[in-house]
């Protein structure tokens, strides 16, 4: 059923639960399945999209990811949350390239979003989700990264904005949250602890939950990564797609937007594998993956310095399974001294100051050349999804350990 009102626009047919397969229109807000509490997934009538939407005509929506708005949920007129996000860079990376020994490697490179990461494309969506459904106040647990994103753009657009994130996350994004006025409270644990701490700060009646696939617009907003890459690549995919996986909302919607494109006509060959990276330290699809599980068990005592990556039970277990299989894809587990191996060869070799997360997509794929998971005639992207420049403890780490190697 085609939701009703200004807010949408015509080709978006509404939500479909990505357990069940119950469907709900957006005439009212929509966080999770009602019948069974699994995540929402947007879904569009492609068709009318292709006939009306050529490829060609991208160019005339703009540089960023709204670029792609004829893919995405909201009317043509409607005010969306807009701060510049998206349009992002991808980077030749010729030395490393080398070094590995791949045909071609790139780097998809999200430190210049608002906010400086990838969280900027999905706290964007959900923002316009917000306001398209009147919701006034938002709220999140957060690692870091994504709560900075939602108070810039609450702040922008007029909303409240209530976060909880681990007490160990690093302090840049506590004072930038705060400075965007938002209420930060911080939370012993891990980002689990933080969601539970969140349910007796913010009722859902008066605060909207955006917390990873707690709503269903922030994957419209990660799926724009796919987009891009295909776009940018020619429209034809690369072959391997590595890429740091907390929540997975990032690995989901580069996966949907895949099948969108190949049903829209719009891209040319297979759809990328995809490579998920975790931290040995917090590895639960890793692990999932390995013993061919078809769901994802909570990770005990999760520790890594990608705060972003310490995710020890991510809510949308089987979609994330899903994408990494049905592309041929698997998962691999870094440990912290290749992390911050990587971090450094970024910077050494290709002038990328990466952010952890960063440099574990480099490790895992010194991993898989070594293993021959990934040949030498691969085209392979990996992901920068932040900057490097709000992780001053990792890179201390980082540089102790370059030190020590040419002591």
């Amino acid at each position: 059923m085609a939701p009703q009102g200004s807010a949408f626009q015509p080709a978006f047919l509404g939500f479909e639960c990505s357990v069940c397969g119950a469907t709900c229109d957006a005439t009212a807000p929509r966080s999770t399945c009602p019948a069974c509490a699994r995540p929402l997934v947007a879904r569009f009538d492609l068709a009318r999209i292709a006939r009306e939407v050529p490829r060609e005509a991208l160019g005339r929506f703009g540089a960023d990811l709204w670029r792609y708005r004829a893919v995405l949920p909201f009317a043509p007129a409607f005010p969306v949350a807009r701060l510049g996000e998206g349009g992002t860079p991808l980077l030749p990376l010729p030395r490393l390239a080398e070094e590995l020994g791949v045909r071609e490697l790139w780097l998809k490179e999200e430190a210049g979003n608002p906010t400086g990461s990838f969280k900027a494309r999905g706290l964007a969506l959900a923002v316009s989700g917000a306001l398209a459904w009147g919701r006034t106040a938002l709220a999140l647990p957060s690692a870091g990264n994504a709560g900075s994103a939602a108070a810039a753009y609450a702040a922008a657009f007029g909303l409240r904005c209530r976060i909880t994130v681990p007490q160990d996350t690093p302090e840049a994004f506590v004072l930038e949250q705060r400075a965007c006025g938002a209420e930060v409270t911080l939370v012993p644990g891990t980002l689990s602890d933080a969601g539970r701490a969140l349910a007796a700060l913010a009722p859902p009646d008066a605060w909207w939950n955006v917390a990873t696939f707690r709503e269903p617009f922030r994957l419209e907003g990660k799926k724009t990564l796919g987009y891009e890459i295909v776009e940018q690549s020619g429209w034809r995919p690369p072959d391997v797609i590595v890429y740091p996986t907390g929540g997975g909302t990032g690995l989901v919607g580069m996966w949907k937007a895949f099948e969108e494109m190949r049903a829209l006509g719009w891209m040319e060959g297979e759809a990328p594998r995809l490579v998920a990276v975790q931290p040995a330290g917090c590895a639960p699809v890793v692990r999932a993956v390995a013993a061919g599980a078809d769901g994802i068990a909570p990770w005990e005592d999760a520790r890594t310095l990608a705060s972003g990556l310490r995710v020890p039970a991510p809510f949308a277990e089987r979609l994330i399974l899903r994408a990494v299989r049905e592309t041929g894809g698997t998962a691999v587990a870094v440990s912290e001294e290749e992390m911050l191996d990587g971090m450094n060869d970024l910077a050494a070799a290709e002038g990328c100051f990466a952010c952890p997360e960063g440099g574990a997509t480099l490790a895992a794929l010194r991993q898989l050349r070594a293993s021959g998971e990934v040949s030498a005639a691969a085209r392979v992207v990996l992901f920068d999804t932040g900057t490097g420049l709000k992780y001053l403890e990792a890179w201390r780490l980082a540089a102790a350990r370059r030190e020590a190697a040419h002591a």
